[in-house]
């Protein structure tokens, strides 16, 4: 007779869920015993990096990830990843072993106490089955719920002797819809809006990204003639960023990104929240007489947004839509945002030689995953991201997230057989909260490469600081950390860059590696400005 778990082994095999990031923990040890042959475990030695793994897997392959949590103390270790999957949009399945139900009752040791609360309100939904029957068709619901507009992490509590139980009869999977198509007379509102426009703005969000819109919001944009922002706090790219209608990244402040838009009579906003604001600078949320269209797939997000009107939809289909209701217009492009100044010479190099040189010699088809706030800016300024699905990063603002969702991405690069580049842009304090990682990339082998801007502080924090008008922060210096030795110690091969022409050459032997590749690059220590 099948069991819970042969049973649900197969649901996952049906489901295409056959790779299962984790930490195994004594809870998770029935379920994961005589491990399938065709199924992949792939050994994070934290539960925050097999989260971060999981969440940058699932983005690329365009699937729900499955991760296997340790009870309450993985998940708890796991939380921070999972707030920034929740903000990222990406669908995981995340299941914890739990006590044996025999002893629930008297809370012995690894009991989680209250398992579906735990995670909250980070997950999409929360389940612990009543029956060790029921476990098959909760994941069947988690997955469905998963995928479905916002897609977002889900929670399941497994008791540990629920697998070996007898199981009800196999149930083929479902397929549920995943795009929502908007409403055709609200849409046609918003058409004509933008049809009787003097000078629209378009913004763009990761949800163009995530419906594979490119294209779309390229046609829409020459249509309209319109300017094409990035809504502040990005967590993948909108839009090619070498058209000459692109302006750049708003800034996430009320009263900064207001002005931007000040000479716009209309702003469409899609695939984006309104918007993701850090820090607070009081002013008014748009310009007096500018109105605001916004397009997403969350209700959430449309409730709480300040002002502006809200459709419910796909930003794809949206846009697609929005096409084929405009008419041609007469507008004249925008004019081009004006080029950088060329970067400042001489060593230690400055965030923007840095940058500017990763540019010159970045990889065709090169996907970039990054986690370095205080060079943010200097990094998107220098490196214009061309094509989609090529860059990521947290929506939450936790930190943590970058290497191991790199580590994610490479493998899903691997198992999907696209074989893109990957390279990390991991600060030297980012680097320290999901190190381990470091270990799993190099035994599967995976030839990412991470840069490392050192310039041994908390840069964004000292910004903060000083934004803020609070002197005298303590534990914003990192002295004394040997990135190198700590590369080598994970299994990477590793060198200091410390000019460009070293950059060149590391980052092409990095890319042929059949291992990970860490490049510390000593930088100015310069505070850049907040905003």
């Amino acid at each position: 007779m099948a069991t819970v778990r042969d049973t649900t082994y197969d649901l996952l095999r049906d489901l295409g869920m056959t790779t299962v990031f984790g930490n195994p923990g004594s809870t998770e040890e029935p379920f994961l015993a005589a491990f399938p042959d065709d199924f992949q475990y792939v050994l994070a030695l934290q539960e925050a990096s097999a989260v971060g793994m999981a969440d940058g897997y699932a983005q690329v392959t365009g699937r729900p990830a499955h991760v296997n949590l340790h009870t309450a103390p993985g998940t708890g270790n796991a939380m921070g990843n999972l707030v920034t999957a929740w903000h990222n949009r990406a669908p995981l399945i995340v299941t914890a072993g739990q006590q044996t139900r025999e002893m629930l009752l008297i809370e012995p040791r690894l009991t989680n106490r209250r398992a579906t609360e735990l995670p909250q309100p980070y997950v999409k939904w929360s389940h612990e089955p009543v029956r060790a029957q029921d476990v098959p068709a909760a994941l069947m619901r988690a997955y469905a719920t998963a995928v479905q507009p916002p897609a977002g992490p889900v929670f399941l509590s497994l008791p540990l002797d629920d697998w070996g139980q007898p199981a009800d009869p196999y149930r083929p999977p479902r397929t549920v819809s995943t795009r929502i198509a908007p409403d055709p007379y609200r849409l046609g509102e918003f058409a004509a809006v933008l049809a009787a426009s003097r000078a629209p703005a378009l913004v763009f969000g990761a949800g163009v990204d995530r419906a594979g819109a490119w294209p779309a919001a390229v046609a829409l944009a020459e249509r309209l003639g319109a300017p094409v922002w990035t809504a502040p706090a990005p967590e993948r790219a909108t839009f090619p960023e070498d058209h000459p209608h692109f302006q750049g990244v708003l800034p996430y402040a009320i009263a900064p990104l207001a002005e931007k838009l000040r000479t716009h009579d209309t702003v469409l906003v899609v695939g984006a929240p309104v918007f993701r604001y850090y820090p607070h600078v009081p002013g008014d949320h748009l310009p007096e007489g500018v109105r605001l269209l916004h397009v997403t797939d969350d209700p959430d997000e449309a409730a709480r947004a300040p002002v502006g009107d809200s459709l419910l939809g796909d930003a794809g289909l949206t846009l697609a839509d929005l096409l084929d209701l405009l008419p041609p217009g007469d507008r004249p492009p925008p004019p081009p945002r004006p080029a950088p100044a060329p970067p400042e010479d001489g060593t230690p190099l400055s965030p923007d030689a840095l940058f500017a040189a990763l540019a010159g010699h970045w990889p065709a088809d090169g996907i970039l995953v990054q986690e370095s706030p205080s060079n943010l800016s200097a990094l998107r300024r220098r490196l214009p991201i061309t094509r989609p699905a090529s860059y990521f990063t947290m929506a939450s603002g936790g930190l943590g997230y970058g290497l191991p969702a790199a580590v994610g991405v490479t493998l899903a690069q691997r198992d999907t057989g696209r074989a893109r580049p990957v390279v990390a842009v991991i600060g030297d304090g980012s680097f320290h909260y999901s190190i381990q990682a470091l270990w799993t990339a190099a035994q599967l082998r995976l030839p990412l490469v991470v840069v490392v801007p050192v310039n041994q502080q908390y840069a964004i924090l000292k910004a903060f600081a000083d934004f803020k008008q609070t002197p005298g922060v303590p534990g914003l210096d990192l002295p004394g950390l040997d990135i190198a030795a700590l590369a080598r110690g994970y299994g990477c091969a590793t060198a200091t860059v410390e000019t460009p022409d070293q950059l060149g050459e590391a980052l092409a032997a990095g890319l042929r590696a059949d291992r990970p590749t860490v490049l510390p690059v000593p930088i100015r220590t310069e505070i850049p400005g907040l905003l």
